[in-house]
């Protein structure tokens, strides 16, 4: 959030107008695995009484962690369960740092599971994981069947 901040401030001290804008802070825990996340919890929706559907996709399931030989973990999708709008984004596994970026990019526009599904990622990578997390909302993901 600093570095954030001091971008705003530097561009308003050179004359452009700018806002700072708090609706997507990412946090991220560099553990092993790495822990990161964005928006409401699954906790949260439930104590705050927002109608809302979770899903989760594991890494052992995702091609790419499994060549890494990295498959501890999983992505969770908090979504509204009325317009499907991502809430909540919440990963631990590997470069949960990096990939919680799909997350906070969704919630800073507004957009749903279906905007996350419906977007092609390259194959194999660990983004694939937050595009099942994604289609668990839906349908389903293509690579694990929920229980």
């Amino acid at each position: 959030v600093a570095s954030y901040e001091g971008e705003v401030a530097v561009e308003n001290a050179l004359g452009r107008s700018r806002l700072a804008d708090y609706r997507a802070v990412p946090s991220c825990v560099f553990t092993q695995p790495e822990i990161a996340g964005v928006g409401i919890t699954e906790k949260a929706a439930k104590e705050s009484g927002i109608p809302h559907k979770v899903s989760k996709f594991p890494f052992a399931a995702c091609g790419r962690a499994v060549a890494m030989d990295e498959t501890m973990g999983m992505v969770k999708v908090i979504c509204n369960a009325e317009n499907g709008r991502v809430l909540g984004m919440h990963i631990m596994g590997p470069h949960a740092s990096d990939l919680i970026a799909e997350g906070v990019l969704a919630i800073q526009l507004g957009a749903t599971a279906k905007d996350i599904a419906h977007t092609i990622h390259a194959h194999p990578t660990l983004p694939e994981a937050v595009l099942e997390a994604a289609m668990g909302q839906l349908e389903g993901s293509i690579h694990f069947r929920r229980m």
